[in-house]
């Protein structure tokens, strides 16, 4: 087995007297999209510095690829990173050339077009329109995405994103989204990302982190269903999730809730029981199977269609359905196991 991508014990960030940042043990696997949430000062934008190699703890230990951040070279390091922080900031030029300056600074100029145009297609910006535009004409979604590109053309093993979606709008957030996705699908990126925005964040991360005063702990991964919700007999509500199926839920306290699924509280079969009290029985394919940090549980994404569920097993239970990706499983839950924004 591959060592993580990064791995920190007991690592610890003061400024003077004051603890910002409190690991006691987190592992960052390749491949990987980790999800940072909590209150604003709880320790996440220092956390990403750190790991951007900006920001030296004050104790504990940092490895990198398996190897002690300490003894590796500070420069190689930094280009193995990419941070895009939550207020980006482009140069008073071209959308080509804030894209391009990276790669120029690495002394990247074969193929430097191509990877340009191709990072601007990732953020969903087409090149013929905007590559020749100025940096002042751009909009704040539009200037988000340029930020990206420039990170993404770089392609290095590790993007760190602060933010992102911070003051863009909605159009603007899909497209982030399906270009921080592309990362790890094109190049094998590994993220780590923050943001206030669950509802995004659920469908970006693998497993989220939730931080208070500096000290990550586990966090409550919920599948959330908008919707529409049509009423149907004996207190229930129903709504469809793709593939053909559909879902049953006690009905909520007032009509154009959002229902949220507790990982939790879905039961996982290879095979569909017979004669279930169980409301609800969702076929999906098995996408990916991932431990999660600190409470060492596996958690189990399959897709219903375009929907992603998200299942919390112990190890020893995902150990004797034999899952892999590809094959196919049975996500069991009750209509009263939903909780209602």
């Amino acid at each position: 087995m591959s060592a993580p991508v990064y791995r920190l014990e007991n690592l610890q960030v003061r400024y003077k007297d004051r603890l910002v940042l409190d690991v006691e043990h987190l592992e960052i696997g390749e491949g990987s999209i980790l999800g940072l949430e909590g209150p604003n000062g709880s320790g996440k934008s220092t956390l990403l510095r750190v790991l951007a190699f900006l920001e030296t703890p004050s104790s504990g230990s940092l490895h990198f690829m398996g190897s002690p951040a300490e003894s590796c070279d500070l420069l190689a390091l930094r280009r193995q990173v990419t941070l895009l922080l939550q207020d980006p900031y482009l140069l008073r030029t071209s959308v080509f050339e804030n894209i391009a300056y990276g790669l120029k600074v690495r002394g990247i100029r074969e193929g430097l077009k191509d990877r340009v145009f191709h990072s601007l297609e990732l953020v969903g910006l087409s090149p013929a329109s905007f590559a020749g535009r100025p940096w002042k004409s751009l909009s704040g979604g539009e200037a988000r995405r340029v930020a990206l590109a420039s990170r993404l053309a770089l392609r290095t093993p590790v993007l760190l994103l602060d933010e992102p979606t911070a003051g863009v709008d909605a159009g603007s957030a899909v497209l982030l989204k399906s270009a921080a996705l592309k990362a790890r699908e094109e190049w094998g990126a590994t993220l780590v990302v923050v943001s206030h925005d669950m509802a995004w964040m659920s469908q970006v991360a693998d497993r989220l982190l939730a931080f208070q005063e500096g000290r990550p702990g586990r966090y409550v991964v919920q599948n959330r269903f908008e919707g529409p919700w049509f009423e149907q007999e004996g207190g229930l509500v129903s709504m469809k999730i793709g593939d053909g199926q559909s879902i049953v839920a006690t009905k909520p306290p007032s009509p154009g809730r959002t229902g949220f699924l507790d990982a939790e509280d879905i039961t996982v079969a290879v095979l569909k029981p017979q004669g279930l009290s169980t409301r609800n029985a969702v076929r999906v394919r098995i996408l990916q199977l991932s431990l999660e940090n600190g409470s060492g549980a596996v958690l189990l994404k399959g897709a219903c269609g375009d929907r992603i569920l998200t299942a919390r097993l112990t190890r020893s239970s995902a150990a004797e359905l034999g899952l892999v990706p590809g094959s196919e499983a049975w996500f069991l839950f009750k209509a009263s196991a939903f909780q209602w924004e």
